[in-house]
C-alpha cells in the first residue's frame, strides 16, 4: 500500500475533507474531548490526511514544544504503517514531512495577530506558505476567544486557506451546551465551526461523534466513527 492508497482508504473520507481541495473548500473544524483523551492524535490524523493530498499544513502548538508535537506525527505514521504495511514507507515519510511546519507559542503569548504576522513573513520569504492550519491548545475560556476566532476566520478567507482545525477541552462537570449540542467552553462560538467532533469513551469502545457537520460532510450529525482505544487511530467502517 502506497501513498495513494493511504488517501483513498483513509476513514476520514467519511467526513468529506478532500472537498477542501476544491476552489470553494473552506472549513473551520473543532475536535473536543476531556483532557487526555486524544485530541492531538485526531488533529494529527486530519493534518496527515491533508498532507497526503499534497497540501501544506502549519501545525500551531500552544503550550507544547516542537519535539513533542513532531513525535505525534512520527508515532501516527508508524502506527499506520503497522496496520497497513505502507510501500516505500520511509520515502512516504520523507515526502509527507516536507509539507508540514510546526510553530509553537507559549500559552500566554498566542494571538491571531501574531500568528498572522509570522505566517505572512514565512510566505513572503518563500519559506512556507500554508494551505491548512491546525491549532492545538487554543484557549476557548479566554474572554477574547470569539474575537480571536473571527480574526483567524478572516485571515483564512483573505489567504485562501482550505481549512483550520482547533482542539478544545470539555469538562464532565460543565453541562452547558449550545442549541446544536456543542458543549462548553465552545457553546457560545459554535456558529463559527462547520464541523465539530467529540471524542466519547463508552463502555466497550471509543467513538468520534459528529456533533455538527456542514453540507460537505458524508457523515450526518449524530453519527460516529470508531477509534482504536490503544492507538487513537480512526477505524475504517
Amino acid at each position: 500500500m502506497g501513498k495513494e492508497n493511504l488517501v483513498s482508504n483513509n476513514p476520514l473520507r467519511a467526513l468529506g475533507l478532500e472537498k477542501e481541495d476544491s476552489d470553494n473548500g473552506h472549513r473551520v473544524g473543532l475536535v473536543m474531548a476531556r483532557a487526555g483523551l486524544g485530541k492531538t492524535a485526531i488533529l494529527v490524523q486530519i493534518a496527515m490526511d491533508s498532507m497526503l493530498r499534497n497540501n501544506k499544513v502549519l501545525h500551531v502548538a500552544i503550550g507544547e514544544g516542537v519535539e513533542k508535537t513532531s513525535n505525534w506525527y512520527t508515532d501516527i505514521l508508524n502506527l499506520m504503517n503497522q496496520e497497513q504495511a505502507i510501500d516505500n514507507f520511509q520515502d512516504v515519510v520523507d515526502e509527507v514531512m516536507t509539507s508540514r511546519m510546526i510553530m509553537t507559542f507559549k500559552e500566554n503569548s498566542f494571538s491571531a495577530a501574531t500568528l498572522e504576522e509570522r505566517m505572512t513573513d514565512l510566505a513572503q520569504q518563500g519559506v512556507f506558505k500554508a494551505d491548512c492550519l491546525v491549532v492545538d491548545g487554543f484557549d476557548f475560556t479566554d474572554a477574547n476567544s470569539a474575537a480571536a476566532l473571527n480574526e483567524l476566520k478572516g485571515f483564512m478567507d483573505k489567504n485562501e486557506l482550505k481549512m483550520i482545525w482547533f482542539s478544545a477541552v470539555s469538562h464532565r462537570d460543565d453541562d452547558r451546551v449550545s442549541e446544536n449540542g456543542i458543549p462548553a467552553p465552545c457553546h457560545e462560538v459554535d456558529a463559527i465551526f462547520d464541523t465539530v467532533l467529540l471524542i466519547s469513551p463508552e463502555e466497550n469502545s471509543m467513538k468520534l461523534k459528529t456533533l455538527k457537520c456542514s453540507a460537505a460532510c458524508s457523515v450526518d450529525a449524530g453519527k460516529s466513527l470508531l477509534l482504536d482505544p490503544a492507538t487513537m487511530l480512526i477505524k475504517k467502517a
